[in-house]
């Protein structure tokens, strides 16, 4: 059975479908300086008071990330109070997703009034570190940059009346307590992150 799940994991390793650089539960993430809408370099050292970070991993083509646009800014809104601000990253490759490129990231938040960052990861070089495979996909982390979350922001991306679970917002008042989030890991719903082949 242990040669079975050695050669399985193997597997898997190989086909790229497990990410074993990728920050895990517990990791500390490197810091990052990638460039804002407004054009000037952001990094989570700038966030001087944070409690903690809200990344996501979102884009402006995905429907799934145009179906949370609202709840983003709601959660910045509510928790960039509290020291804990969202900080959005776009990690798809325009060349593949022309609809991703800066100058749309720009008009797209100039247009929704992002209250926060939204950062281009030029040359993908931040999102393979995270392990971010979906836009969106969260990664909440506490004030000395552990990763605390992974996964969605809710369990309804179609319909925000009918969520039945924050897992954000639930992770976040666990940290506030003290605690860690349960559950910690969840799947992230949207759409595969855009590279070249």
């Amino acid at each position: 059975m242990r040669s079975l799940l050695f050669s399985v994991f193997t597997l898997l390793i190989l086909s790229g479908s497990v990410n074993s650089q990728a920050y895990q539960i517990g990791q500390a993430a490197e810091d990052f300086s990638l460039k804002n809408v407004d054009g000037k370099m952001v990094s989570l050292s700038d966030y001087k008071n944070a409690n903690g970070y809200i990344v996501v991993f979102t884009c402006n083509h995905c429907p799934f990330a145009q179906m949370y646009e609202k709840r983003i800014i709601e959660l910045h809104k509510k928790y960039s109070k509290k020291g804990y601000p969202v900080i959005a990253i776009n990690p798809n490759d325009p060349e593949v997703v022309p609809e991703d490129n800066f100058e749309s990231m720009q008009k797209l938040s100039k247009k929704k009034k992002y209250p926060f960052a939204y950062l281009f990861d030029e040359g993908q070089k931040v999102y393979p570190k995270f392990g971010a495979t979906r836009t969106p996909h969260v990664f909440i982390l506490d004030k000395n940059k552990v990763v605390k979350y992974i996964g969605a922001i809710d369990d309804n991306a179609k319909d925000e009346a009918a969520v039945q679970i924050r897992y954000v917002e639930d992770a976040i008042s666990a940290l506030e307590s003290g605690k860690d989030p349960n559950p910690n890991t969840t799947k992230a719903v949207g759409c595969s992150i855009k590279k070249k082949a």
